[in-house]
C-alpha cells in the first residue's frame, strides 16, 4: 500500500480513484469527504480511522471489513493501471471535471474518463436516449437526430447501450466523419457507461466504444476493471440528464431504464422531448405517454435544435467565382462538400421531405436549396424523386 508523504507520493487523482474503490461508498460520501479536503488529505484521514463508511451504505461494510479493504488496497497500482489505459481522474473542482455535473440533485463523485472531457462544459449538449428493444424505424430516427445534432454542432450523450443509445452514437460519429456543418467532429459525441471504461458492455459494441472513446469520451463513475451491475444503470442515467441540456427519448417501453433518465432530467429542471411513435408500437408506449404528459414533441433535429434556441444552422462563407450559388467545389461521387451542401444534407432526413421542408430547416433561399439539392444527389449522398428528397448511407 502507498501511503501519501512519503518518496512515493503519488498525484491527487491516485486518492481520488482510491477512494471510489472503497467498498459501499456512493457520490454522496465522495462529494461530501472531498468537499473540504484534498484526494490526499481525504485518504490519509481514511487511513488513521477519521473518515469511515458512509452511514447509508447498504449493506454498510463491517468495520473490521471496512479497515481491511483500506489496508489491501493498492493505491500505486491501481493509479498505474489507469495511467497504462490512458484513464484520467476527475473530481469535484478538479481540471476537467464537467462543472454541471457539481449543479442540482445527486452531483457526481468520482469521474473516469477514457478521451477527452475538457470542454464538454462548453458545448452544448443533448441526450438522445431510449430502448435497447427498438424498432428498425426508431434506430434510423436515433441515427438521424444523432449525425444533424452532432453536424450543426451540438454534443450527443447517450448510454453506448444496445438499440437507440448506439444508434445515436453512431449518427454522431458519422457526423464527425463527414466533417459536419461546423467542422470535423463539430459536436462530437459522449457515452456514460454503467461499467469502468475500460470494460466494454455489451461487448456488441467494442468497435462503437473504441470509437466514441477515441473522438469524443467515455466517462463512468465505475472504477476500472468493474463490469456493468443493474444497480448501477439509474445511477449512470443520472449522469446522462445531468450533462444534457435537453434528453430526448426515441422509443421507449411503458417501463424501462429510459424513465430513470426522464425523472432525473425532471429533477433538474432539464427539458424533456420525446418522438410521436405508433399507438399500436409498444416501443413508443412510453414516448407517446411522455407526450401525453406535457413533453416536447421532437419531429426532427430543429425541433430539438429550436428548444436550445439554435435558430439558424450555419451559414455558407462568402460565394466564391465560379457558378454564383456559394464555394466553387469539384462533383461527382466523394467530392469535398461546401458548406451551404452540408447545411442542407443535415436538414435532410431518412424520411423523404419536399423542398419546402427543407427550405424551412435550412432557412436558406429555395433557389439555393435547389442547387445543393442537385449537387449532393450527384455526389450521392441523397436522392430526390418526384419532388421528395431523402437521404442515402453511403
Amino acid at each position: 500500500m502507498s501511503r501519501p508523504g512519503g518518496a512515493d507520493a503519488l498525484p491527487p487523482a491516485a486518492y481520488a480513484a482510491a477512494l471510489a474503490r472503497l467498498p459501499g461508498v456512493g457520490p454522496g460520501w465522495l462529494v461530501a469527504v472531498l468537499a473540504d479536503r484534498s484526494p490526499r488529505q481525504a485518504w490519509e484521514a481514511v487511513l488513521v480511522g477519521e473518515i469511515g463508511p458512509p452511514v447509508r451504505a447498504r449493506p454498510r461494510p463491517e468495520p473490521v471489513g471496512w479497515s481491511t479493504a483500506v489496508a489491501g488496497l493498492d493505491v500505486k497500482g491501481q493509479w498505474q493501471r489507469c495511467q497504462r489505459s490512458g484513464i484520467a481522474v476527475h473530481w469535484p473542482g478538479s481540471p476537467g471535471y464537467p462543472t454541471v455535473l457539481r449543479e442540482g440533485p445527486a452531483p457526481a463523485g468520482v469521474l473516469f474518463s477514457a478521451g477527452a472531457i475538457e470542454d464538454l462544459g462548453r458545448r452544448r449538449r443533448v441526450a438522445i436516449v431510449g430502448t435497447r428493444r427498438c424498432t428498425p424505424e426508431g434506430a434510423d430516427v436515433a441515427y438521424e437526430l444523432g449525425y444533424e445534432l452532432s453536424a450543426a454542432g451540438v454534443c450527443v450523450v447517450s448510454g453506448l447501450a444496445l438499440g437507440i443509445d448506439g444508434a445515436a452514437h453512431a449518427g454522431a460519429l458519422a457526423a464527425g466523419r463527414d466533417g459536419g456543418a461546423g467542422g470535423p467532429g463539430a459536436g462530437g459525441t459522449v457515452g456514460v457507461a454503467a461499467s469502468g471504461v475500460d470494460v466494454v458492455y455489451p461487448r456488441q459494441h467494442a468497435g462503437l466504444w473504441r470509437e466514441v472513446a477515441r473522438t469524443g469520451a467515455v466517462l463512468s463513475e465505475t472504477p476500472p476493471g468493474h463490469p456493468a451491475q443493474g444497480w448501477r444503470f439509474p445511477s449512470r442515467n443520472r449522469l446522462i440528464a445531468g450533462l444534457a441540456e435537453m434528453v430526448v427519448v426515441v422509443e421507449c417501453h411503458a417501463r424501462g431504464g429510459s424513465w430513470h433518465t426522464v425523472e432525473a432530467a425532471i429533477k433538474r429542471g432539464v427539458e424533456v422531448g420525446a418522438v410521436p411513435g405508433s399507438v399500436r408500437s409498444a416501443a413508443s408506449k412510453g414516448t407517446n405517454r411522455l407526450l401525453h404528459e406535457g413533453a416536447t414533441p421532437v419531429r426532427g433535429a430543429q425541433d430539438v435544435l429550436d428548444g436550445l434556441g439554435i435558430f439558424e444552422l450555419p451559414q455558407a462563407p462568402p460565394r466564391a467565382s465560379g457558378d454564383g450559388h456559394g464555394p466553387s467545389s469539384p462533383t461527382g461521387p466523394g467530392a469535398p462538400l461546401g458548406t451551404m451542401d452540408q447545411v442542407v444534407l443535415a436538414a435532410v432526413g431518412w424520411r423523404p421531405l419536399c423542398l419546402d421542408e427543407i427550405v424551412e430547416r435550412t432557412r436558406l433561399p429555395a433557389t439555393a436549396v435547389v442547387v445543393c439539392l442537385e449537387r449532393l444527389e450527384a455526389q450521392g449522398a441523397i436522392g430526390g424523386e418526384e419532388g421528395w428528397w431523402v437521404r442515402r448511407r453511403r
